[in-house]
């Protein structure tokens, strides 16, 4: 016997009788075709047989639809059912905006209602989930997929309803006309109706800018729920110092022009004063990174004589696409008359009055290599170049053997910049560059590539076999040579930085003597920490956000570093200690759960940070409203309550009943089951259909003879 549905059908015969329900179902002997065939010649015998008016015609008919019966094969089937709960969803926003006065507490109120609700409902399974404010690049209120994650197992004729408890701020909320939940969404809204807020709104910002330019940022202050345009001031800072305060009218768009001050991040924070009936001034802020970068990099290399590291230097700057390098090198002192006229000569005349005079100030970075005053350069000029220096430039200071002797640049009015002075000795012997203890916690060395590849931790690069001899008097002596001579002092003067090597011996790593050493990227750090490039900064205040941690970084060359105050997006101060990591660098770890710019302050540097995007959607608008979500509730049949006006009761209603009335709202009873036995009897078994055939047959015969 074929199963009850397999090339069959059925027929629902009856409803529930208790927990059981009986159908009629055919799987028939032959296929669909056949019988049909069949079904035909017999109505058409009937059909012969009323009209000849045949005696025992119809009896004969009606045997061979008794056949066709039996070859249908009707199926008597028993379903034995179980009931499956109904689900309701329960969706608590738990977002950055539901802190906002007492909408946390009105949402807390409404979930316990209906908690306590449901539960008086028997078949009735609760889905709760709380959302919280999205972390990844829109940083919104992702209420519906809450929603779908509370449903996603469970079939559609099992959902009951759902219940919204928000403030209706939804960021992802579909269009009504692709909303497809067959159950009524009801929503209770926390806040209250005609909210205000203020807001601003970056439209428009550069992402990179030159250093030393200037850059635009299109800002615009709205008053959400007034439209009338009044003045609200702003402020801007940059990279967390106070920049310039503004004056803008609300409703339109104002531009702030800021300067671009260094290489790498520089942050914008722009901040509108409060309006009338804030909700919050967290949407009253804003940040823009803008990443500077340098057009072209301006070095003048003065080489006072021909050696074996002057190569070294120029093919090192040569190879950075971005440094534009000029580079004299002294091969003709002026004592030096051998009466050769001038139009023969193929050297050129060094232009000191316009290189160390009028054009002084464009460089980026001034190189000293084995110069020694031959007076070629007018102690006027020495005196220009400390005062750039003073006023924010760099220099940079390769010394041999010629800064201990009397015409050394040491005996110049440079001497007022330069952190160590020569005591008229030069030590030859070999020696590999030590980094000092001070070295270790300063950018510049820390960590130098091969510095602890050595024996107990000492440094695996070659040697070098001089170092001038000289006296630290002011500044951070990072290195030292043979008999702990200073090798690397670097000092801030003024505004400008200044950093002297007391050896012409680099160029032996580059060549590779003896393993070679880390010289290009030795070199590269001091550059970068000449021209002031913040990630080489020795006292730098830095944090990130990762996986929901604050993490704080403060480098220092202090021993210790000073607590820091962390100030949260909402406006709340909290102070954490730091630790110790490694020299010269701290660490502390602050949990950020909340969306928006973290400051942090140690007295005496600042930083910033953002939790999730810059500008999240969650801070877009923080008013209360039931313009997302009410189309939806709409469309399922749902209803949208404010709850200061009262938490509605909960009911369950049949399927096509009215969902919502005044104060109420109803989930829908689905009566949805599961089959757990099925059992089937034949309605004509072919033993009956045969005698009820053959019987109709003899009487047909019986008829014809009479």
């Amino acid at each position: 016997m074929c199963p009850p549905f397999s090339n069959g059908w059925a027929i629902e015969m009856s409803s529930f009788f208790g927990l059981e329900a009986f159908t009629i179902a055919f799987a028939p002997r032959v296929p669909w075709w056949l019988l049909g065939l069949l079904g035909l010649a017999a109505f058409a015998l009937l059909v012969f047989a009323v009209l000849k008016r045949a005696n025992g015609g119809i009896l004969r008919a009606v045997a061979f639809l008794i056949l066709l019966a039996m070859l249908a094969n009707p199926l008597l089937v028993r379903e034995t059912r179980e009931s499956i709960a109904n689900v309701v969803a329960l969706i608590v926003d738990k977002t950055q905006s539901m802190e906002i006065g007492e909408r946390n507490s009105q949402a807390d109120k409404a979930a316990n209602a209906m908690r306590a609700a449901l539960k008086k409902f028997p078949g009735v399974e609760v889905r709760e989930t709380d959302v919280h404010t999205d972390s990844g690049e829109t940083g919104g209120t992702n209420l519906f997929a809450g929603l779908d994650q509370a449903l996603s197992d469970v079939p559609p004729d099992r959902v009951a309803g759902a219940v919204l408890i928000t403030d209706g701020e939804a960021h992802d909320a579909p269009p009504a006309n692709q909303f497809a939940m067959q159950a009524p969404l009801h929503v209770l809204l926390t806040g209250a109706p005609g909210e205000k807020d203020r807001k601003l709104t970056v439209e428009r910002a550069a992402r990179f800018g030159i250093v030393g330019q200037q850059a635009d940022i299109v800002v615009r202050v709205d008053d959400f729920g007034d439209t009338r345009p009044v003045a609200a001031n702003i402020t801007t800072r940059i990279d967390g110092q106070p920049f310039h305060e503004d004056s803008v009218v609300t409703g339109q768009e104002f531009t702030i022009t800021v300067p671009i001050a260094h290489g790498g991040e520089n942050v914008v924070e722009i901040e509108a004063s409060a309006g009338t009936d804030e909700q919050t001034l967290q949407n009253n802020r804003a940040a823009v990174v803008i990443n500077g970068v340098r057009d072209r990099l301006k070095v003048l290399l003065i080489s006072g004589e021909p050696h074996a590291g002057e190569r070294v230097w120029r093919n090192l700057l040569k190879a950075d696409p971005s440094v534009d390098l000029v580079h004299f090198t002294i091969l003709r002192p002026p004592e030096k008359q051998d009466g050769t006229p001038i139009n023969e000569l193929s050297l050129i005349a060094f232009p000191t009055r316009e290189l160390f005079s009028e054009r002084l100030s464009s460089f980026d970075l001034v190189i000293f290599d084995r110069y020694r005053r031959r007076d070629i350069l007018p102690l006027a000029y020495f005196d220009n170049i400390a005062k750039y220096v003073q006023n924010g430039g760099a220099l940079l200071l390769s010394s041999g053997p010629e800064l201990a002797e009397y015409t050394s640049i040491y005996r110049s009015p440079l001497a007022a910049v330069l952190p160590a002075q020569p005591t008229h000795e030069v030590i030859e012997q070999p020696f590999k560059p030590m980094i000092t203890e001070a070295g270790k916690a300063h950018p510049v060395t820390r960590d130098l590539p091969q510095s602890e590849d050595g024996p107990n931790g000492t440094p695996s690069w070659g040697r070098w076999f001089r170092v001038v001899g000289a006296q630290t008097v002011s500044g951070t002596t990072v290195m030292q040579g043979a008999g702990d001579h200073p090798l690397l002092v670097l000092d801030r003067v003024g505004q400008g930085r200044v950093a002297q090597l007391l050896s012409d011996q680099a160029w032996l790593w580059a060549r590779g003597f003896e393993g070679g050493g880390p010289q290009a990227e030795l070199l590269r750090r001091l550059a970068h920490w000449l021209m002031k490039e913040p990630d080489l900064e020795e006292e730098k205040l830095s944090a990130e956000v990762d996986g929901g941690m604050l993490n704080i970084t403060r480098r220092t060359m202090s021993p210790d570093a000073k607590p820091v105050t962390v100030t949260t997006p909402s406006g709340k101060d909290q102070q954490t200690v730091f630790h110790k990591d490694a020299p010269g660098i701290f660490t502390a770890h602050v949990k950020a759960d909340e969306l928006g710019l973290y400051h942090m302050n140690d007295g005496s540097l600042s930083a910033v940070a953002a939790a999730g995007p810059l500008n999240p959607r969650e801070v877009a608008d923080m008013r209360a409203t039931d313009s997302i979500l009410k189309p939806l509730a709409d469309k399922t049949g749902g209803a949208v309550d404010w709850i200061r006006d009262g938490v509605p009761d909960l009911r369950l209603v049949n399927e096509g009943a009215t969902s919502h009335g005044k104060g109420w709202i109803a989930a829908t009873q689905r009566n949805a089951y599961r089959v757990t036995a099925v059992a089937q009897q034949p309605l004509l078994p072919p033993w009956l259909a045969l005698v009820l055939a053959v019987g109709l047959l003899g009487l047909a015969w019986r008829r014809e003879g009479a």
